[in-house]
């Protein structure tokens, strides 16, 4: 089993597929490396697909209509961000920057999207774990304006 087949099964996200699905997945992972402190994706930019951390730290963060900048999130090894736009390849929602040296396994949107095609039992095994991150997110937003 490959390094990167390993690291995936991990990952929450993966974590109820069958080994051929996740082998398929791998076959799309492609790896990258950012600094600390270089923006990985910024809000408004075409959604380009699906980032894994690999190695490192990185914050979310959120420019709101009135200029002020809400940090929403931290995230590290083994989560995951971007999955909205693996589902929509709408525009980022929110800025992404490495706050420690950071190495990410990137899926595209349109290499995932036919993936799907192909296969959509892989899909309704994603769909569990997508929703419960939507909860926990809307959650974060009561809180926040409740707070």
């Amino acid at each position: 089993m490959s390094e990167i087949l390993k690291y995936l099964r991990k990952v929450p996200l993966f974590s109820n597929l069958k080994d051929k699905d996740l082998a398929a997945i791998e076959s799309l992972v492609k790896e990258r490396k950012y600094a600390k402190g270089e923006i990985i994706l910024k809000q408004g930019d075409e959604g380009i697909g699906l980032f894994i951390i690999k190695k490192g730290k990185i914050k979310v963060s959120k420019t709101l209509a009135s200029g002020k900048t809400l940090d929403i999130a931290v995230h590290s090894d083994g989560e995951y961000f971007g999955e909205l736009a693996m589902l929509d390849n709408k525009p980022r929602t929110a800025t992404i920057t490495a706050i420690e040296d950071t190495e990410v396994y990137i899926m595209t949107y349109w290499e995932f999207k036919a993936l799907l095609e192909s296969k959509p039992e892989i899909a309704l095994s994603l769909l569990p774990v997508l929703v419960e991150r939507f909860r926990e997110t809307n959650e974060q937003l009561l809180e926040l304006k409740n707070s």
